[in-house]
């Protein structure tokens, strides 16, 4: 597991204001002002993420109740300091929805120590607005994946009201031993940034293009038919669809599909139902449902002994059965 960054607010031990610490190779960053916390949209920064959760917690002039004239006056008056400090084992641009699951752990973390009083809805539509403030071009979902438990199907409709409706699946097809060994994760050792990809993505539905269009109704009722495949508890039926799924994806941007990406698939794909990278494509993560238990042990043989790259690897995964979990010690 990889230390992230360590974030401190400190306004008694340190210099007024806002110590910001990485404590890794990336260095470490020393906030005084309101507008040295607000700068989380520059790009490049490590810091960005605990920043503006920290803005919409309040400690911001734009989100705060009450005016403060200086950042050192609005910790003093809120009593106490702040360090958060990240931890993950999943890189950036894994397209495991990584950024929004971290932007919702940190703000969940703030919201219980400032007594906040959000619950998990709250958490995922504050998480939507930080991405907004990062500039970053993530949509909704990927915090509600993480932060709510098990197998499920989300709903919602247009417009800036992004509350969704959660259809809970039984997680038999991921739990029952006779299926888990199916189910695998392998990291290909290429990261990419979502942002380029979702915004030609976006562009070419603004301009409202017929195949585009078109494809994306087609998305919309094949996740009604992966739904009804789980419910049934059709493990053949679950694996060809989400072939299918990677087959629109590609439709809809043949940039998610690299030829790195396309070699590994070539080598591994008469073993399994179906396969796709998560998220965006480009890179990232490979999910593969193999057809049984024999043929998820062929793909791993395959995969160890000839890999893509140094940092290629299988990665262990399981179902959460309590999503987003803050305790206090």
């Amino acid at each position: 597991m990889e230390k992230i960054a360590s974030f401190t607010i400190d306004h008694l031990k340190l210099q007024p204001g806002v110590y910001v610490s990485r404590k890794d190779k990336i260095g470490a960053e020393t906030v005084t002002t309101f507008d040295e916390l607000e700068d989380f949209a520059r790009v490049g920064s490590p810091f960005s993420i605990p920043k503006a959760a920290l803005a919409l917690a309040g400690f911001s002039p734009r989100f705060s109740a009450e005016p403060f004239r200086t950042l050192e006056e609005q910790l003093r008056a809120f009593g106490s300091g702040i360090e958060v400090t990240l931890l993950s084992a999943i890189p950036a641009g894994s397209g495991l929805g990584t950024s929004s699951i971290l932007a919702s752990t940190v703000l969940g973390a703030i919201a219980d120590f400032c007594g906040l009083a959000w619950d998990k809805n709250e958490i995922c539509l504050r998480t939507l607005a930080l991405e907004q403030l990062l500039t970053t071009g993530g949509g909704w979902q990927d915090q509600y994946g993480g932060v709510l438990q098990g197998v499920k199907l989300l709903q919602t409709q247009p417009g800036f009201d992004q509350s969704p409706l959660v259809r809970w699946l039984p997680p038999f097809l991921f739990t029952n031993p006779e299926y888990q060994k199916c189910h695998l994760l392998y990291y290909t050792g290429i990261t990419r940034t979502a942002k380029g990809i979702l915004a030609e993505i976006v562009r070419r539905m603004f301009l409202n293009e017929t195949a585009q269009l078109g494809l994306l109704a087609d998305m919309k009722a094949h996740a009604l038919d992966l739904y009804e495949a789980i419910q049934r508890g059709n493990f053949a039926e679950m694996g060809r669809l989400v072939g299918v799924t990677w087959e629109q994806n590609k439709r809809l941007d043949p940039g998610t599909n690299p030829a790195a990406v396309e070699a590994i698939i070539s080598r591994i794909k008469d073993y399994c139902l179906g396969y796709k990278l998560p998220g965006a494509g480009g890179g990232g993560y490979l999910y593969m449902v193999a057809k049984d238990p024999e043929a998820a042990a062929r793909i791993r043989t395959l995969l160890q002994e000839n890999p893509l790259n140094d940092c290629a690897r299988f990665v262990d995964m399981t179902l959460s059965d309590k999503g987003l979990q803050i305790s206090r010690s």
